[in-house]
């Protein structure tokens, strides 16, 4: 029988620093905490273990142990960009350990004696010059008899800054442990951990951008100024149920990334400072992106104007609005505020006091945003070669069936 040993299972039930994290723990590494160097990442136990055994030659793409045995094969790959989300992060080393296909961090004869808590599925790749990687695993297994969802620990080594430091462990979408509840917990550190696979025949693939010092604690450099509305790049999109007044659901409450959440989707948000003539030419645009792109895009306008609001009135601008454009693919949608809790609405953190917020995701991640853009032609390129330069590798390939 195997050497089985799980990453100390009884404090991963009672983190309070991160999600499925055996490092989010006060530091008792290496890294040295003194009152004149506050550490990046604010110290770890166990990203210290990154450096043992790792070559001296380390790849952009890594083939773990667990490739090569039982389980469901899956790649994980995507970019690492530096924190303004668009900038490629060359020369980035991440670490990863997980569990096998049972439930079990299992040591294996030679391994390093260090390493032996985190495993043998473990590996290190390095981002190449656009930022790439790629990681080929099996699935891990959740902890046997716990409630913790399965997930890949990861930690990260950046060139230029000393501290290691770890981001969200990769957990699955799919995975039914993954409640509501556990994904509220989640730091996104890093960006949102959650993993969204698709199939490639009996492969699974998950696409996860990580995005550098996002929710990083003492990270030396600062926010992009577009962090003044909305969720921050490499963020989930969160669900939330306006009100359509026109589209292919009007009437209705659907959620956007709820049944849209797939490919690509456009969250445009206007609030309290609305420029109808500005807003006609970009519904009018971003019609005709739609149609041109067909499935692969869905555009959502959200009004949430709080002055003089009334429901029916709201509803009846909206729709006049549809009409004259005569609008057929993009759902015009309406709030009573961009801070409203009972639509949840609030969940996108959109300043209602800046002309417009556009988010861009990509199966729910959000790839990329813009705040206060105007309906200019350079602008309205600028959306479509977000579009263009976003869509991704495995961007056709079909969802496993699940609930």
């Amino acid at each position: 029988m195997k050497n089985k040993t799980i990453c100390q299972v009884l404090i991963a039930t009672t983190l309070t620093m991160g999600l499925f994290s055996c490092q989010g723990q006060p530091n008792v590494s290496g890294q040295k905490q003194t009152a004149k160097k506050a550490i990046v990442g604010g110290g770890c136990d166990g990203c210290e273990l990154m450096f043992v055994g790792i070559p001296a030659s380390i790849d952009a793409s890594d083939t773990s142990a667990g490739w090569f045995e039982e389980g469901q094969k899956l790649l994980v790959t995507g970019k690492v960009f530096k924190i303004d989300g668009f900038t490629p992060a060359a020369g980035v080393v991440i670490y990863y350990w997980q569990t096998d296909n049972e439930g079990f961090y299992a040591p294996v004869e030679g391994m390093p004696a260090k390493a032996r808590r985190h495993g043998h599925i473990r590996g290190w790749v390095k981002t190449d010059e656009a930022g790439r990687y790629s990681i080929y695993t099996v699935r891990p297994a959740p902890y046997p008899e716990r409630d913790e969802p399965a997930h890949i620990h990861t930690s990260i080594k950046e060139p230029a800054i000393g501290d290691e430091y770890y981001i969200d462990a990769f957990v699955f979408d799919d995975d039914p442990l993954l409640t509501g509840a556990k994904r509220k917990e989640m730091e996104n550190r890093g960006g949102s951990g959650v993993l969204r696979v698709l199939l490639d025949k009996d492969l699974q693939v998950a696409e996860h951008n990580i995005i550098l010092g996002r929710n990083i604690p003492n990270y030396p450099t600062n926010e992009h100024p577009a962090e003044a509305s909305g969720l921050k790049i490499g963020e989930d999109s969160p669900s939330f149920t306006p009100f359509h007044a026109w589209g292919p659901d009007m009437g209705t409450r659907t959620c956007p990334v709820c049944k849209y959440g797939r490919y690509h989707g456009i969250l445009y948000f206007v609030g309290n400072k609305p420029d109808w003539d500005d807003i006609r030419k970009w519904l009018a645009f971003l019609e005709r992106e739609s149609v041109e792109r067909g499935k692969y895009l869905k555009v959502y306008f959200v009004y949430g104007n709080e002055a003089a609001y009334s429901r029916e009135a709201r509803q009846k601008e909206l729709e006049n609005i549809g009409k004259a454009l005569d609008l057929k693919n993009i759902a015009v949608t309406f709030v009573p505020s961009l801070t409203d809790k009972a639509s949840e609405v609030n969940l996108n953190s959109i300043n209602p006091n800046i002309a417009n917020t556009f988010i861009v995701y990509r199966q729910r991640a959000i790839v990329a945003k813009f705040v206060g853009l105007q309906a200019s032609a350079e602008n309205l390129k600028l959306i479509s070669t977000t579009l263009d330069k976003t869509k991704g590798e495995y961007f056709d390939l079909t969802e496993p069936a699940h609930n």
